[in-house]
C-alpha cells in the first residue's frame, strides 16, 4: 500500500485473497527494523548490568516528563573537529564528529526520561577529536532540567558558557534546545508516533488494513482477533479512517479494562499490561524521535567511554577492555565506575594506566601473591619511606601542576583554603585545606544522624557477610581481624561496615561521622598495599587486615560505640591525627589527615545501632562505589536504649 487513500486501503485490505496482507507487513516490518536497529545501537549499555528505563518501574508521581534535548552549534576558540556528549544518570549519549571548524554544527538531539526524585542535572561535555584513542575534554556545562518545567519563556534556545574543568574560565559557548513534554504531550506525542508507523500513505488516518497492522504489532492475540469491532469502537464519527485523536482516545480507553499494548512493537520487549505508564514511556523513548535531526548515539555509561577514540573500541571490541557498573575481578578490571551522588550520575575514575596494568599484575594472580610472600611487602614500605621524603622535599613543587592537569575536572582549586603558590612541597598540597563552608555538615545539630567522614568513594553494608558477597574478596576478611583483640567486641561482629575510599585526587582530611568521646587509639603494625579496588577484590590478599592502620574508638550518646579505623596504603606511610584521647568532637569536626597516595576509612558501627541511607544500600549491592563528600549524611540511629 502507501500509495493513495487510506479509505481505499480498507477495501483492499478486506480482500479474500489477501494478496495486499504481505505487502503491508513487509512494509511495516521494514519500518520497525529501522527503529528497531536503531534501538539496538544505542542500548548496549542495557546488556552491561545498568539499570535502564526498559527494567525500571516509574511511579506516576515520579514522572516528570520527556525531555527532548537538541545540541544545535557552538562558537570555540580555535579550529578543530568536535564531539558533544551528554550525561543523565547511569545514561550517555554522543553527538557525531563535526567538522573542522571554530563554529561546529551538530542538531543532534536526545529524549531522556526526566524524574522528580531522579537524575535531573544533565552534563553537557564538548571534545576536541584530533587523537587516535582519547579525546580532549576542553569544556563542559550543566543544566538542571527540572528547572525548564517552570519556566515561563517564548523560546526553549538558549547559550551557555562551556567552562574549563580545572578553572571557572570560559573557553566558548554552546546553543541548546531543551523542552519539556509534561505527561499528557507525551501521550499524544507516543500516539501521534505509533500512527506515523503505520500510516503507510502518510495522511494523518488509518485505514482497517493499517489498523489491524499496528493490532498484530502490539503482540495481542486476543485484541487481533476483535480487530474489527475495535476499529469500529475507534472511529468515532463513522467516516471510516482513525485518526489520532481517535486513536488516542480508544487507547486511553481500552488501558481502562483490557490494554492493547503487550509488547513493544520496536525492540519486542514484553511490557506489563497493567502498567500503562511505564509502557508509554518506553515505548516513547525507544521510538526515533522523528523531528529531522540527528538522533545522538548511546549505549555508554559515561563520556569517557562516549568520547573514546577508535583504538580504544577496537580493544573493546576484542575484549581487551570492558566497561560495565561493579568491578569485574582478573584482566578485564581496567575502569572504575562510581556513582556520583550528588550529580546523580556514573563517572570514571582516573588511574594511570600502567598503574593500573601492574596493580593487576601483582594484586590478581598467584605469581604477585608469590612476589608479596618474598619479599615486595618490604619493597612497598621502603618505597613509601623514599616517595614521602621526595614529597616533602621543596623540589616537589613542581609536580602539583602537573598533577592538577592528570586529574583535571576532578581537583576544584576554587575550594581550596590557600592559593597555589603558597604550597612549599608537594605533601603542603596533598594534604591542602579547604574553605570554611566547602563541606556543609547534613543536620548538624543531629546527633542521631551520622555523616560521611570523607571525600571518597563509599561502599556500606549491613554486615561482614554482605561485604564479603558483594565487595572484599580477600582471605577471611573479618572484623576482628580488621580490629584487633583490644579494640573487638561482640557488639561489633555482626555490625554496619562503613568503607570510606579516598583516591590521590581527592582532599586528603577525613572527619568524624558521630558526635561523642574518643576513648583510645591502637596502633597495628602492618603492610602498605594499595587500597585500589583492584586489590581489594583480590581473592589472594586481604588489604584491610593485612595493612597499617589506626583504629580508635568513640563513644557516642545515639550510636554506641564506633571503630574508626585509619588504614594506610601505598605510598601512605604516615597516618596523623589531629585529635586526642578524651576529647569530645562533634561530627564534622577534622579528625586527621593522610599523607600522598591513596587511603582508606574503615567505620564499623554495633549491630543495630544505624539504619544506612537505601541509596548507599543498593549501590553497594551493585558493587558500585558511591562518590560522596564530608558531611553529606550516612545514616540514621536506630539503637534502643
Amino acid at each position: 500500500m502507501g500509495h493513495g487513500s487510506s479509505k481505499s486501503d480498507s477495501s483492499s485490505g478486506d480482500s479474500a485473497d489477501g494478496g495486499s496482507k504481505p505487502s503491508r507487513m513487509r512494509r511495516l516490518g521494514r519500518r520497525l527494523h529501522l527503529h528497531s536497529h536503531h534501538f539496538r545501537r544505542r542500548s548496549r549499555a542495557h546488556t552491561t548490568g545498568s539499570h535502564s528505563y526498559t527494567s525500571k518501574i516509574l511511579k506516576e508521581e515520579d514522572f516528570a516528563g520527556i525531555a527532548l534535548i537538541r545540541i544545535i552549534t557552538a562558537e570555540m576558540k580555535f579550529k578543530d573537529k568536535w564531539l558533544v556528549c551528554i550525561s543523565l544518570g547511569e545514561q550517555t549519549f554522543r553527538t557525531h564528529v563535526s567538522d573542522q571548524t571554530d563554529k561546529p554544527t551538530w542538531n543532534s538531539e536526545k529524549k531522556l526520561l526526566l524524574e522528580r526524585h531522579g537524575a535531573h542535572i544533565a552534563r553537557i561535555s564538548v571534545f576536541e577529536t584530533n587523537r587516535l584513542s582519547k579525546n580532549n575534554l576542553i569544556g563542559y556545562c550543566e543544566i538542571d532540567l527540572l528547572e525548564f518545567l517552570s519556566q515561563d519563556s517564548s523560546s526553549d534556545t538558549e547559550v551557555f558558557d562551556l567552562l574549563d574543568p580545572s578553572s571557572s574560565s570560559t573557553v566558548g559557548r554552546i546553543s541548546i534546545s531543551c523542552c519539556i513534554e509534561d505527561p499528557v504531550d507525551t501521550e499524544k506525542s507516543f500516539v501521534r508516533r505509533i500512527l506515523s508507523i503505520v500510516d503507510y500513505n502518510e495522511d494523518g488516518e488509518l485505514s482497517l488494513a493499517e489498523f489491524s497492522d499496528l493490532i498484530a504489532a502490539f503482540g495481542n492475540k486476543l485484541a487481533a482477533e476483535k480487530q474489527e469491532e475495535l476499529f469500529k469502537q475507534a472511529d468515532r464519527n463513522g467516516d471510516g479512517v482513525v485518526c489520532l485523536d481517535e486513536l488516542a482516545t480508544l487507547l486511553a480507553i481500552q488501558h481502562e479494562k483490557e490494554p492493547l499494548i503487550n509488547c513493544c512493537p520496536v525492540c519486542g520487549h514484553v511490557l506489563e499490561v497493567s502498567d500503562g505508564l511505564n509502557s508509554m514511556i518506553h515505548m516513547t523513548l525507544c521510538f526515533d524521535e522523528g523531528t529531522g535531526n540527528q538522533v545522538m548515539t548511546g549505549g555508554f555509561l559515561t563520556e569517557k567511554e562516549a568520547s573514546s577514540g577508535w583504538m580504544f573500541k577496537l580493544s573493546e571490541w576484542a575484549h581487551f577492555s570492558t566497561y560495565d557498573i561493579g568491578l569485574r575481578s582478573g584482566s578485564s578490571a581496567s575502569h572504575i565506575l562510581v556513582y556520583d551522588r550528588r550529580k546523580k550520575r556514573l563517572v570514571e575514575e582516573i588511574i594511570d594506566r600502567k598503574i593500573v596494568l601492574s596493580m593487576r599484575a601483582i594484586y590478581q594472580s598467584k605469581f604477585g601473591l608469590g612476589l608479596m610472600d618474598n619479599g615486595a611487602k618490604e619493597i612497598l614500605r621502603s618505597l613509601s619511606e623514599k616517595q614521602g621524603k621526595k614529597m616533602d622535599s621543596a623540589e616537589s613543587a613542581k609536580e602539583i601542576p602537573n598533577f592538577i592537569e592528570f586529574f583535571k575536572g576532578q581537583i576544584n582549586m576554587d575550594e581550596v583554603k590557600y592559593p597555589l603558590e603558597q604550597f612549599k612541597t608537594f605533601n603542603e598540597f596533598f594534604i591542602r585545606e579547604l574553605k570554611p563552608g566547602a563541606r556543609p555538615i547534613a543536620f548538624i545539630e543531629r546527633d542521631d544522624i551520622a555523616v560521611c567522614a570523607a571525600d571518597c568513594r563509599l561502599m556500606v553494608f549491613n554486615s561482614v557477610a554482605d561485604s564479603i558477597r558483594f565487595w572484599i574478596k580477600g582471605r577471611k576478611f573479618s572484623i576482628q581481624g580488621l580490629l584487633g583483640n583490644e579494640a573487638c567486641s561482640s557488639a561489633f561482629v555482626n555490625g554496619a561496615l562503613v568503607i570510606f575510599r579516598l583516591a590521590p585526587q581527592d582532599y586528603h582530611r577525613f572527619h568524624f561521622p558521630v558526635s561523642g568521646t574518643i576513648e583510645k587509639f591502637i596502633e597495628i603494625p602492618g603492610c602498605l598495599y594499595t587500597v585500589n579496588p583492584i586489590a581489594v577484590n583480590s581473592k589472594y590478599c586481604n588489604v584491610f587486615t593485612e595493612n597499617k592502620r589506626v583504629v580508635s574508638i568513640i563513644s557516642t550518646e545515639y550510636f554506641g560505640k564506633v571503630a574508626f579505623v585509619a588504614i594506610g596504603a601505598t605510598m601512605v606511610g604516615s597516618i596523623n591525627f589531629s585529635r586526642k584521647e578524651g576529647e569530645y568532637v562533634k561530627k564534622g569536626d577534622e579528625f586527621g589527615y593522610f599523607s600522598f597516595g591513596g587511603s582508606t576509612v574503615i567505620c564499623v558501627f554495633e549491630k543495630d545501632s544505624i539504619k544506612i541511607d537505601e541509596d548507599l544500600l543498593e549501590n553497594s549491592a551493585r558493587s558500585l562505589e558511591t562518590l560522596v563528600s564530608v558531611g553529606m549524611q550516612l545514616g540514621l540511629s536506630i539503637k534502643k536504649d
